[in-house]
């Protein structure tokens, strides 16, 4: 029997696993320190909210929602992230995050729920897809760093 999943809003304390699970499961190399800075400033803001799944004490996942809103379109949240340690995948807890995510949203009166993924992932893709997120755009993400 697979332990218990607990959903639960992000607190700075959990600095250490969200950076743990953006290099293993996201590939993104983020110093811990900085991780935690942007936490606490991401919790303050009153327009993000980061929720983790937690099982058996671990942080195994978490999603991280934000504002969405244009000219062009309705009020929606916006997916920044979302991550599920790899020895955890297919146990639901990708879903049980989208789900408290959908519900959070609904609560903000948002008209759905936008996200952003990879072009080479897949997986991700099907699965977002089995869950009713639809979309057929390819998109080229650009930046410029200071």
């Amino acid at each position: 029997m697979t332990a218990e999943l607990l959903i639960r809003d992000a607190v700075p304390g959990d600095a250490p696993a969200l950076t743990r699970l953006n290099a293993v499961a996201m590939g993104y190399d983020y110093p811990e320190d900085r991780t935690r800075r942007k936490l606490e400033k991401l919790l303050e803001s009153g327009r993000d909210k980061i929720l983790v799944a937690e099982r058996e004490g671990q942080v195994v996942g978490y999603l991280h929602l934000v504002d969405y809103d244009v000219l062009y379109a309705d009020h929606m949240k916006n997916i920044m992230g979302i991550a599920v340690d790899p020895g955890c995948r297919r146990q639901g807890i990708g879903r049980a995050l989208l789900e408290a995510g959908e519900t959070w949203a609904k609560e903000q009166d948002a008209d759905g729920i936008r996200l952003v993924s990879g072009e080479s992932r897949k997986g991700a893709h099907a699965f977002y897809r089995a869950l009713g997120y639809e979309g057929n755009k390819m998109q080229l993400n650009l930046k410029k760093t200071f």
